[in-house]
């Protein structure tokens, strides 16, 4: 009887997992975006400290996240995906998001560009990726949370076709600055490019 339920299970979820697998899974590459070569890999242990030095020049010397909080996330390799943008060896942008099977939703939980990278389609590159993950999952969401002082990504996102949902009161650790709920119906999203 366990070994005819062992092959069920297999055959049911064991494909999934392979998919899952496959779809978190991310070759180091070279990439062109607006004409300049970068550098994408996924995020290994040793980048943690530069992860935290762009979240310093991001966040007005604070880094949100300490290195344990991305050790923990980076050892979760069956849902959750962090990749990192470099450029003559210089960790220049990151993005982490979890992958949760059971909301079928694809949390983007870290999205962080240096300041003097931004505005050169480093951000969008990793949310993209993210999208098209989460695509390649039949998920139906991605969703984030944003300064509400943040405009700047938050046009980014518009643009993207993420829509507010909501608002987290004091939701940033330190101080307390409140969240932007914000979700890409990704449903919406197949629907419209599908009827282009």
């Amino acid at each position: 009887m366990l070994k005819k339920f062992k092959t069920w299970y297999k055959n049911v979820f064991g494909s999934r997992e392979l998919e899952r697998e496959e779809a978190l899974g991310v070759k180091n590459h070279s990439v062109v975006i607006r004409d300049v070569s970068y550098f994408v890999a996924k995020a290994m242990f040793t980048d943690i400290p530069e992860m935290i030095e762009i979240e310093r020049a991001v966040y007005a010397g604070k880094a949100p996240w300490d290195s344990t909080a991305f050790a923990n996330e980076l050892r979760r390799e069956k849902d959750r995906l962090y990749l990192v943008i470099r450029r003559n060896d210089q960790l220049l942008a990151f993005i982490g998001s979890t992958f949760d099977e059971r909301t079928q939703d694809a949390h983007i939980t870290n999205i962080a560009v240096l300041p003097d990278y931004q505005d050169r389609g480093l951000g969008r590159f990793l949310m993209s990726i993210m999208i098209k993950k989460a695509q390649q999952l039949d998920y139906k969401t991605v969703s984030l949370e944003v300064r509400v002082s943040n405009q700047q990504a938050q046009h980014l996102y518009g643009e993207l076709d993420f829509k507010q949902t909501g608002i987290k009161r004091g939701y940033y650790f330190g101080d307390h600055e409140d969240a932007a709920d914000m979700v890409l119906d990704l449903e919406t999203v197949a629907v419209a490019a599908d009827n282009q």
